[in-house]
C-alpha cells in the first residue's frame, strides 16, 4: 500500500507504506523532537527560553498558563536514559493500549495524564510553590497496561502488575530519601488516575449522573378533546355549590363508567397517557366511546 489511508477507532491512525502508524508513534516523535530542540537551545545558550517553557506554579498563578502544556517539551538530552525507557513505554505499550482504547480515548487518557501534574501542583501553588519539566507520560501508560493486561509477560517472566508495583515501589522510595513530595504526590495521583481510568473503561464503575426533577407540562391533552367530562373536583364543587343536595341514587351503569372514566384521566393528569395499561387503555376507548353516544343520543 503506497502513501496513506485513515482509519478510525481501534485502527492505526494511518497507514504509511504499508506499516501502521499508531497515535502513540506521534506521541513519541513529538518528544523526541522536543529534546532535540532542548538540546539546540542548550547550545545556543538559550536558558531564557527555555525558562519561559518549563512549569512554574508561582507565574502560571500570575496568568502564564502556556507553562501547564509545554512544560513536557523540555527534555534535557543529560537525563536520556529515563527519556529512553518512557518513549519505549509509550512506543509498546501504549500502542496496545491504544488498540483496546481505541485513538480517540487513548488521546484523552494520555492528555489528562500529562495535564494531572501541572494542574494538581498549580493549585498546591498557592500554599507550597513548585516547578518541574520533562516528564513525557510513559509512567502513566505502564500503570494503564498494567491494570488492562496484568499477566502480560514482560521480560524474566515477570507479569506486568508486578512490575507496575515494583515501579510504583521503587519510584516512592527514590522520592521518600529524597524527601521530594511533588514526584511522590506525583506517583500517587498518576498512579490512580491511571488505573481508574481504564477500570471505567473496562465497565467495572460508572460515574454518578446528575438527575434533575422534570417540569411537569401545565397543560396535557386529554382524549375526548373540549368534550372530555368534568373531573370529580370540578362535580363536586358543582354540587357543593347548590342550596340542596339531591338525596343519591342508586349506583347506575352510566355512574360507574363516568367515575371510572374519572379515576383513568386523573391517573393521565398525575403521571401522563404512558403510565395507562393496556387494559386501562382499552377501559378508558370504551368508556369515551360510551360517553360519546350518550352525548350524541341526547
Amino acid at each position: 500500500m503506497n502513501g496513506y489511508e485513515i482509519y478510525d477507532e481501534q485502527q492505526p491512525v494511518a497507514w504509511f507504506r504499508g506499516q501502521p502508524i499508531y497515535a502513540a508513534y506521534l506521541i513519541v516523535i513529538v518528544f523526541v523532537i522536543s529534546m532535540i530542540a532542548t538540546a539546540a537551545f542548550l547550545f545556543a545558550n538559550a536558558h531564557g527560553t527555555l525558562g519561559l517553557l518549563v512549569f512554574d506554579s508561582t507565574h502560571v498563578l500570575q496568568g502564564q498558563i502556556w507553562r501547564l502544556v509545554t512544560y513536557g517539551l523540555v527534555n534535557d538530552p543529560r537525563s536520556w536514559l529515563s527519556f529512553l525507557v518512557s518513549m519505549l513505554v509509550i512506543a509498546t505499550l501504549g500502542r496496545e493500549l491504544e488498540k483496546f482504547l481505541g485513538c480517540k480515548k487513548f488521546l484523552w487518557f494520555f492528555g489528562a495524564a500529562y495535564l494531572l501534574k501541572p494542574v494538581l501542583f498549580t493549585l498546591g501553588g498557592f500554599w507550597i510553590p513548585s516547578g518541574f519539566n520533562g516528564q513525557p507520560g510513559g509512567f502513566a501508560v505502564l500503570i494503564a497496561f498494567a491494570t488492562l493486561y496484568p499477566n502480560a509477560m514482560f521480560m524474566f517472566n515477570l507479569l506486568a502488575k508486578w512490575v507496575a508495583v515494583i515501579a510504583i515501589g521503587i519510584s516512592a522510595l527514590i522520592a521518600l530519601s529524597n524527601r521530594d513530595t511533588v514526584s511522590l504526590i506525583s506517583l500517587l495521583a498518576t498512579s490512580g488516575y491511571a488505573f481508574a481510568f481504564v477500570r471505567y473503561q473496562q465497565g467495572h464503575f460508572t460515574l454518578p449522573s446528575l438527575r434533575f426533577p422534570k417540569r411537569q407540562p401545565k397543560f396535557q391533552v386529554l382524549p375526548g378533546g373540549r368534550d372530555t367530562p368534568p373531573s370529580r373536583t370540578s362535580s363536586s364543587s358543582s354540587s357543593s355549590s347548590g342550596k340542596t343536595s339531591a338525596p343519591s341514587a342508586p349506583r347506575s351503569a352510566r355512574d360507574t363508567t363516568t367515575a371510572e372514566m374519572d379515576a383513568l384521566l386523573d391517573k393521565i393528569a398525575r403521571s401522563g397517557m404512558a403510565s395507562l395499561t393496556p387494559d386501562e387503555r382499552a377501559r378508558l376507548a370504551a368508556a369515551a366511546k360510551v360517553h360519546t353516544q350518550r352525548k350524541l343520543g341526547r
